[in-house]
């Protein structure tokens, strides 16, 4: 793989004037960092003044200037540059008058893309890239390199980079809403699966589908794409790839990547021939969290990491001292018996039935938030049979209660004996209090987004910590 180009003294910025459209976590960043460059900006946010107080005052003596409460099409009168948060879709005004002025539109992450000088490893996927993003992180850390992880989680990589040197390495998250205004991609760039997700932002699983293509896209030929061959849709975007390819698999052997092996992972070099060239990194049985799912996401790791000359010794020290991310299948307390588990990073279907399937024992499972326009059929059939009870909250509770109680009246000898519909996760802990019983998995994951009630998925999986540590008075708390 070749080097990165070093960042020139002058950034391009410099003296360019930058909308920055959202005052979230992205935004925030992009108006710390963009003065740094020499640009002067401005920060535009749909929310009234009075509710960004707190926000704005995070820029008292800076140069920045604001625009709430609307996004103005005079915004674009002498723009030199749009930058578009996460949140904020391409269909907004703004975004298509700047695209139709010919004002280039760009976020955070093509920018640090751009600049960055170390080796970056980038990550997508619709189910299981924070957990991938974090264990090739373990990884490089554990191979003795200076390691940034970050973008969609985390850090905002900007934030980092004066202190990125070249010797270091970056892993970093994409969500495909980053994506689909890219066109700069990672040296080392993973696409784990895609399936149905934010159908609400795409519209459909083409245009979806096309924003997460983008990681590898604009690679170059010495540059390494790394595929899930057991998704369809990521093995049949691999015939795309400009560059190498590598795969990783639980079904097959592959020639470069990393492959499950009866119960051995396996990183293959891709020099020689199939079972030629490869390393046992280590049993199965070392990885320490639940379900088939996350054995993908330890070949996944594995393949990126090994792309990005992660030697073997690494990955298996990680692998075995990974005990996962905040907000993924995390335990929060055994109260009574009962085990509690927090799983709000699961903003849809697909990922709620990865957690359902982690579990023999009889669960509770709290599901609800907003709906992204997403397929629950599979779900709603496999929670009758494992489930005891489902707690139905938030603004899709009642949707989510009528698919259960119809595939709950036409199942024979479903598990599921109670559907209760309630407004909000207090309420859904409370009754999730009375139905569980000893052995009972108390099973936060959602289905669907937290911007009914949240500002993301974090402060939701806080607030139900919160809550169920507040429940110890009634029982026994066990780490």
């Amino acid at each position: 793989m070749s080097e990165k180009p070093m960042m020139s003294s002058t950034d391009p910025l410099a003296g360019q004037h930058v909308v920055v459209l959202g005052m979230a976590r992205q935004g925030k960043a992009l108006g710390r960092w963009l003065p740094t460059v020499g640009a002067r900006v401005t920060l535009s946010d749909s929310r009234s003044a009075e509710s960004l107080a707190a926000s704005v005052a995070e820029f008292a003596g800076t140069p920045v200037q604001f625009a709430l409460g609307g996004h103005p099409l005079a915004l674009l009168d002498g723009c030199d540059v749009l930058c578009v948060s996460g949140g904020v879709p391409p269909t907004l005004p703004i975004v298509r008058e700047a695209l139709r002025r010919g004002v280039p539109v760009t976020n955070d992450a093509q920018l640090f893309l751009e600049r960055c000088p170390a080796l970056v490893l980038g990550i997508t996927g619709s189910a299981g890239k924070t957990t991938t993003t974090a264990l090739v992180g373990a990884m490089c850390r554990a191979s003795g390199r200076a390691t940034h992880v970050g973008g969609n989680i985390g850090d905002v990589l900007l934030d980092a980079l004066p202190r990125i040197a070249p010797e270091d390495v970056v892993v970093m998250e994409l969500s495909s809403f980053q994506l689909e205004l890219m066109t700069a991609s990672p040296t080392v760039a993973a696409v784990l699966n895609v399936t149905p997700n934010h159908l609400d932002r795409h519209g459909t699983m083409e245009a979806y589908t096309a924003a997460k293509a983008r990681i590898f896209q604009n690679q170059r030929p010495s540059d390494v794409a790394v595929f899930g061959y057991d998704d369809p849709v990521a093995r049949r975007l691999s015939t795309d790839a400009p560059g190498r390819m590598a795969y990783f698999s639980m079904q097959r052997e592959v020639v470069s990547g990393a492959y499950l092996d009866s119960d051995q992972i396996v990183i293959a070099s891709g020099d020689s021939a199939p079972g030629t060239a490869y390393q046992v990194i280590c049993p199965r049985s070392a990885i320490r969290l639940r379900g088939d799912h996350n054995i993908l996401n330890a070949l996944a790791a594995c393949a990126v990491a090994g792309a990005g000359y992660v030697p073997a010794e690494a990955m298996r020290a990680a692998i075995e001292a990974f005990t996962g991310v905040e907000h993924r299948l995390e335990t929060v307390a055994v109260i009574d018996g009962v085990t509690w588990v927090n799983d709000s990073i699961a903003t849809a279907p697909e990922r709620v039935i990865a957690a359902l399937r982690s579990y023999s024992e009889p669960v509770v499972l709290l599901a609800g938030g907003r709906d992204k326009n997403l397929p629950w059929d599979e779900l709603v059939n496999l929670a009758v049979d494992r489930c005891r009870a489902v707690i139905a909250f938030g603004e899709y509770g009642p949707q989510v209660a009528e698919h259960l109680r119809r595939a709950q009246r036409e199942a024979a000898g479903a598990r599921l004996e109670l559907v209760e519909i309630v407004a909000g996760l207090e309420e859904a802990v409370a009754a999730a209090r009375r139905a569980a019983q000893p052995g009972d998995v108390v099973l936060l994951s959602p289905g669907g987004t937290s911007y009914d009630a949240y500002v993301d998925f974090a402060a939701r999986g806080q607030h139900f910590r919160d809550l169920v540590r507040a429940l110890t008075g009634h029982g026994e708390e066990q780490a």
